[in-house]
């Protein structure tokens, strides 16, 4: 069970650097959760990733209790409540990558002008509305946002990605960010094309299970 655990932690702090060597997030903006045994394993605050040590990563209980020696990342409500209310996610992604916080600046989300819009599980990958870090509201902005979706965009912030593994919601943070690029070079030529709400139904009903194979 200690391996377990610190396996667990040790993968955090590695998809933490991942997302910074993808381009998909800077410094240590980002954070990282995992469902842990009647709570959940999250980054801890301020620390930069190359320094991070397993035994710094959080754990936090779903009443929202921790050991006071230790300083949970700002946006802990956010994962909390997110893994208390779909049973079927373990993992927690969020990050602040540059075309989709583009986007997210602007409010706008990002619609299906590509069949992988399906991936995140609907037609559209929304937008939440703006709320100041770490709050409530902004847990429950991104729980709505969320609401058959496995990805969302946050207003004048950045993005949500999360998945049954922490490899499948790593895997989808880097898909939405591709999706945010190409919409965002859509949008310096025109107005893009849509696909049907029929269309995108028909690869929802083929891509079940697409990307990497879950731990």
């Amino acid at each position: 069970m200690l391996k377990d655990v610190r396996e667990k932690r040790q993968s955090i702090i590695d998809a933490c650097l991942r997302m910074n060597q993808l381009g998909i997030n800077q410094g240590t903006s980002g954070n990282i959760s995992l469902r842990h045994e009647a709570g959940m394993l999250i980054t801890p605050t301020s620390v930069p990733y190359e320094a991070m040590r397993p035994e710094q990563i959080v754990y936090m209980a779903l009443d929202g209790s921790f050991d006071a020696a230790q300083r949970p990342s700002s946006e802990w409500r956010f994962h909390l409540d997110i893994l208390k209310a779909r049973p079927e996610v373990n993992a927690v992604v969020h990050t602040h990558p540059p075309f989709a916080t583009i986007l997210a600046i602007m409010g706008l989300e990002i619609p299906p002008v590509h069949y992988m819009i399906a991936v995140a599980g609907g037609d559209t990958i929304r937008c939440a509305p703006y709320a100041t870090y770490g709050t409530q509201d902004l847990s429950t902005h991104a729980l709505k946002a969320l609401e058959d979706r496995s990805a969302c965009l946050l207003a004048h912030h950045g993005m949500i990605a999360i998945g049954p593994s922490l490899s499948k919601a790593m895997w989808l943070a880097v898909e939405v960010e591709t999706l945010a690029r190409q919409y965002h070079g859509c949008l310096q030529i025109g107005t893009p094309p849509l696909l049907s709400k029929t269309e995108i139904n028909n690869v929802l009903s083929r891509i079940a299970g697409y990307g990497p194979a879950s731990e």
